[in-house]
């Protein structure tokens, strides 16, 4: 148990744990946002396993008290190199406001899912105090909440467009995306003795400078500028086409740099670094991770995040999907990093020996499940693209979609003797496996890959995305037609019936979407009742920084064809989308009637509020439905 290992096996939390490992004085000292979990799913642990990798003495501040004297941040005194700060796995305000901006109850990332225990804007918060505290000190941010939020981005919870996170954060540099590659570069320049300031030549970072100070020098990159954070405030439509600047060099490998003015300042984003390779990627997985949570927790409670993740393990990272309200390949990238067989299979050792496995994983799979070594089949032509997706609106011929690598690796998984099942619990991208949609299916894997699926790795039911009916905002989503949905559900339901199966296939959809009219959302109730579904969770949509949604929801035109969109804004007309999921309601009932004929659609409420068909309802529905 947590108690038999010695503290000395986690990086430490306190002075006298560094004290135990012989440390009178640290080279880094994180400060983050959740909770100290030394799992590789946590980017906190990543992070710093990866500074004590490259020889440098390592310390966290985890959740640190913000409002009292602030001892938290000054327990370690001042490090040798920098702080390094994260609010978090998530953004601190997607972590404590619902979509509606009710602040939420609990906290996924803290001990006893106890919410308050991080501020909102938390990397801006904990930077400022540093400075404040340390003004000798560099201070470096990363993690999901400053990369995203890098350049002049629109807040849903303040409803004003914000200029970069480093200008009220105060904070000296900014590594963007998955931090492996520049965190590393960054330490063995320390390590050589090149001073922080000199280094903003390096790939993948951000920082400020004087208006009037000539850039740094690299004959290797061409610079763009962005209209400004002053035009931004003043023209909507200028903001919008920064997006599509930013998107398009964010998914490039040969990037160019960008430029920003704001204020007498000018923000410099570096170009991104090419996509981590196997070795790369196994290197930051491989790392000595107890993958428990701090011993200081156990009389706390658990830690929800940790306890869904535990049994999990992770295959790859970045999504090529492209999704207009995802923010994965925004920070992860669109290319696909996977990890080698050998390194997966050695995690599967790893947690078939926790101490409280009883046999069961509970996730094989990443941002999206089956991307698994999923790559271009030419690389030339990957490196010409600048393309936000692979896959919208076609499958782009060039990508290998097979799923063999997975099934062949599911099945070894399958086979130890340690595992009763191995679930794939990430959502599964179903457009890839439908062969009208995807052509790139050589090697006829597809069936191969959602039979391995459906007869050995999910428990009663699997998850997928549709997100919408309507064509029309599932392009503006990025998502394919909801026809292919269809195809995908009759082979679901006779790859199932063949082998005797009876487990529910579970759609997800958005609502409140960009490009989504409240008719649109009784159609997708009325068509996804029509197919058997009584839908339970619907997820409101909330414009996050970085993501062509938010964009469209602020300015209300698309950042690339600069068009109208309308976008529902008002709680009103949130909620108004949100009731047509629940249909099977009694509360409902009247209110959609009402609806749908003052909409001139009574067609619509006959088929919503009419009986469900009874050859088309699913088995498990109807025994619902007895049970009442």
């Amino acid at each position: 148990m947590l108690e038999e290992r010695p503290i000395t096996d986690w990086l430490p939390l306190t002075k006298k744990e560094a004290e135990k490992r012989g440390w009178d004085e640290l080279d880094v000292v994180i400060i983050s946002g959740d909770a100290y979990v030394d799992h590789p799913a946590f980017g906190t642990a990543v992070i710093g396993r990866i500074i004590e990798d490259e020889g440098f003495k390592v310390a966290i501040v985890a959740q640190p008290n913000w409002k009292d004297d602030l001892r938290d941040f000054k327990k370690f005194g001042k490090p040798k190199y920098f702080f390094g700060v994260t609010a978090g796995c998530m953004d601190s305000m997607v972590n404590h406001y619902t979509a509606n901006k009710r602040l939420r109850s609990t906290d996924a990332y803290t001990p006893g899912g106890e919410a308050g225990y991080r501020p909102d804007y938390a990397t801006t918060v904990y930077s400022n105090i540093l400075k404040e505290l340390f003004p000798d000190v560099p201070v470096l941010i990363g993690g999901i909440e400053a990369s995203l939020r890098r350049v002049t981005h629109y807040d849903y919870w303040k409803d004003q467009l914000m200029p970069s996170i480093l200008v009220d954060s105060k904070a000296d540099m900014l590594v963007y995306g998955m931090g492996d590659q520049p965190l590393r570069e960054v330490l063995r320049l320390l390590k050589k003795g090149v001073p922080f300031s000199s280094l903003r030549t390096l790939k993948q970072v951000a920082f400020l400078q004087d208006k009037n100070e000539e850039l740094p020098k690299n004959k290797s990159w061409e610079t763009l500028e962005l209209s400004s954070h002053e035009v931004c405030l003043q023209d909507k439509i200028k903001y919008a086409a920064n997006f599509k600047t930013v998107e398009v060099e964010s998914n490039k490998w040969q990037a160019n740099r960008i430029i920003q003015h704001v204020g007498s300042q000018t923000l410099v984003i570096n170009p991104p670094y090419k996509t981590m390779t196997e070795t790369e990627i196994d290197q930051s997985f491989d790392l000595p991770y107890t993958r428990l949570p701090h011993p200081k927790y156990k009389k706390r409670g658990a830690i929800p995040a940790y306890d869904m993740i535990k049994f999990s393990i992770n295959m790859h990272r970045g999504c090529f999907g492209g999704c207009s309200f995802c923010t994965i390949s925004a920070h992860q990238g669109k290319f696909i990093a996977s990890r080698s067989e050998k390194s997966i299979l050695q995690e599967v050792e790893d947690v078939v020996n926790h101490p409280e496995f009883r046999g069961y994983i509970s996730d094989l799979g990443g941002p999206s499940a089956n991307m698994y070594r999923m790559k271009g089949k030419d690389e030339d032509i990957c490196n010409r693209c600048s393309s936000p997706s692979c896959i919208h609106p076609v499958i782009c011929s060039n990508l290998d979609t097979s799923h063999k690598p997975m099934t062949e690796l599911y099945r070894k998984v399958d086979n130890h003797p340690k595992v009763k099942k191995a679930f794939v619990g990430s959502g599964i991208r179903y457009d890839l496996l439908v062969d009208d949609f995807n052509k790139n299916n050589e090697d006829g894997n597809h069936d191969e890959y959602i039979e391995q699926v459906i007869t050995r790795h999910i428990s009663g039911r699997l998850k997928v995305a549709p997100e919408h009916t309507s064509d029309a905002t599932l392009k503006v989503m990025r998502k394919p037609s909801f026809k292919y949905f269809h195809k995908f559900k009759e082979k679901y339901d006779r790859i199932s019936q063949k082998n005797g199966l009876n487990q529910q296939l579970i759609p997800y959809f958005i609502s409140s979407h960009p490009g989504c009219e409240e008719e649109d959302m009784a159609n997708l109730a009325a068509e996804t009742k029509d197919m058997g579904f009584q839908l339970e969770q619907v997820q409101d949509f909330t414009p996050t920084p970085m993501t062509v949604a938010e964009v469209i929801y602020y300015a209300g035109v698309h950042p690339y064809t600069l068009k109208p969109i309308k976008t529902v804004k008002t709680k009103e007309e949130k909620l108004n989308q949100n009731r047509f999921f629940f249909w099977y309601k009694r509360e409902n009932r009247d209110w959609i009637k009402n609806r749908l004929q003052k909409a001139n659609r009574p067609d619509l409420a006959e088929k919503l509020l009419g009986d469900v068909p009874e050859k088309k309802m699913p088995k498990w529905l109807e025994e619902k439905r007895k049970r009442g």
